[in-house]
């Protein structure tokens, strides 16, 4: 049970740390916001999206998914626009001197872009796929629940960390000089994760 928890929270950890674009979003929601609660729904977002495709790596439905051409095909063209314009968007967008409800983006835009950059992400899903549904083929029972609720409790704490951190660097930077650049690397990061998806489909 013990080695189940351990290897779930290794795994999950490893796949959730780079900086990747849902990371990077959730990060500026906490920057951007005037309160830590009003960032809270790209949180609980990233969290369920990510809560759901564990869910689906360890029952091995995703599998199936992945495996049709067809939607393949087109879970790839998705992802690699989305990401084209979220990153025009973000490369463009000028930050205010100071945070305000206004530049903030409210929760159902939140909800939306969260719930986009993690499910139209070919590539998390297939490192989701690759590495935790795989890995979990060597639990059953109640070590396959330990492991599957490990992965899922550090991807939970993981993006209120990011939020909480991306808080108190927004209360520090007045000028929003690091906002700034914040925005010219989560689109640079955007246009290479789509640029590399489209290679990938290429290939």
């Amino acid at each position: 049970m013990l080695t189940a928890i351990f290897q779930g929270i290794l795994l999950s950890a490893g796949l959730i740390l780079p900086l990747g674009v849902q990371n990077v979003f959730v990060f500026n929601q906490g920057v951007t916001q005037s309160r830590l609660s009003k960032a809270l729904p790209v949180v609980l977002t990233a969290s369920i999206c990510d809560t759901a495709l564990i869910t689906l790596a360890i029952l091995g439905i995703s599998v199936v998914i992945v495996t049709i051409p067809a939607i393949k095909f087109v879970l790839f063209i998705l992802g690699i626009l989305f990401l084209m314009y979220m990153g025009f968007v973000t490369w463009t967008s000028k930050p205010a001197a100071t945070s305000s409800d206004e530049k903030a983006l409210s929760p159902k835009k939140q909800i939306a872009f969260a719930a986009s950059v993690s499910l139209l992400n070919p590539h998390a899903i297939l490192d989701t796929i690759g590495v935790i549904g795989t890995s979990s083929i060597h639990y059953i029972g109640k070590e396959k629940w330990a492991f599957a609720i490990a992965c899922i409790l550090v991807s939970w704490i993981w993006f209120l960390a990011l939020a909480v951190v991306g808080r108190q660097v927004g209360k520090l930077d007045k000028s929003n000089t690091f906002m700034r650049g914040l925005n010219k690397v989560s689109a640079l990061i955007m246009w290479v994760t789509a640029i590399f998806l489209l290679k990938q489909l290429m290939a």
